[in-house]
């Protein structure tokens, strides 16, 4: 890990990462857009829109729960500043291997003075948090799919009250303590408290609502029926299906094994056309909304950038790269 971080540490090395992060992302939208043109045709523009400002909610509470822990373990940081650090960053995840995200935000958190190995703890525990809460959420998909669609995923049903102890401040931060020694590294100076730890796990869990949400819709336009039972198992669908394609680290962002579980849990709710539909068009909104964060993230420290090389000119002191602790 330190290795990768410090071949980040060269500007060229930077945009050359950014540069194969964006293309991939690009290309992921691209070789799934003539499903996009389908969904222009057979969903209205209006669902669209509502899905697409799902898509933009979801990653902004997982920002929000990055954020908290981050500001738990001590470098709180303004939403402009979280915005440009984490919206850049995540452009990482569409580069195949599922530690680049993670190696981005640490390089990127350094330039507003976090240690890197608060950012790699920061990540790393938010990480944890969605892995943790969409198994949990998960259960849904498992108690409300066909019949036989999840046949030997019952096991989710009573690992998930296990898995939720790693999210207890004295687990967490003895797990954390473990892996930096065998690191190396020196202990991480704050640790982690309840109430921070409360709080990034509620913004996770409502990421992981708004998201279902994102796929309840489009899945009731294409003739699902709208009700709280598929409401239920689009929140669940869809938490599963990302925390399968997040353990797939070989592929870009999960791409395949997490439409292959949505379409498995929502194949008996929809048409087989309709549903695949449905996971490609949920896949493209949400790459789309990464590059629009990964867009605004880097005119955000543009902007900074610029603020800093005026600032000396105009006798002005550097502005506090830390926001105000929340």
């Amino acid at each position: 890990m330190r290795r990768l971080a410090s071949a980040l540490r060269s500007p060229v090395t930077r945009w050359v990462f950014l540069g194969i992060a964006v293309a991939l992302a690009v290309y992921a939208v691209w070789v799934n857009w003539d499903s996009l043109v389908q969904a222009a045709q057979d969903i209205s523009p209006g669902t669209i829109l509502a899905a697409a400002a799902a898509s933009v909610l979801y990653v902004w509470l997982t920002l929000l729960s990055w954020r908290r822990v981050l500001t738990d373990l001590g470098s709180p940081l303004s939403l402009r500043a979280a915005t440009s650090v984490f919206g850049v960053s995540q452009i990482g995840k569409y580069v195949p291997g599922g530690v680049w995200n993670i190696v981005a935000a640490a390089e990127l958190g350094a330039d507003h003075e976090i240690p890197r190995r608060r950012s790699v703890a920061a990540m790393a525990v938010t990480v944890l948090i969605s892995i943790v809460s969409g198994l949990a959420i998960g259960t849904l998909a498992v108690a409300y799919a066909p019949a036989g669609a999840l046949e030997g995923w019952t096991w989710i049903a009573w690992a998930a009250p296990v898995f939720v102890v790693l999210l207890f401040p004295p687990v967490t931060n003895r797990c954390i303590a473990i892996a930096f020694t065998i690191l190396r590294r020196p202990p991480l100076e704050t640790p982690l408290s309840t109430r921070g730890m409360l709080r990034a796990v509620i913004w996770a869990a409502l990421a992981w609502v708004v998201a279902g949400l994102q796929v309840w819709l489009v899945a009731v336009e294409l003739g699902m029926i709208a009700d709280l039972r598929t409401f239920a198992l689009a929140v669940g669908g869809y938490s599963l299906a990302w925390v399968v394609g997040f353990m797939v680290i070989l592929v870009p962002a999960g791409a395949g094994a997490r439409e292959g579980v949505l379409l498995a849990i929502l194949v008996g709710s929809l048409p087989s056309g309709a549903t695949i539909l449905l996971v490609l068009v949920s896949r493209v909104l949400l790459t789309i909304v990464d590059l629009g964060y990964a867009a605004a993230g880097g005119l955000v420290a543009r902007q900074e950038k610029k603020v800093l090389a005026s600032a000396p000119r105009e006798g002005h002191t550097r502005p506090a790269p830390r926001g105000r602790r929340s």
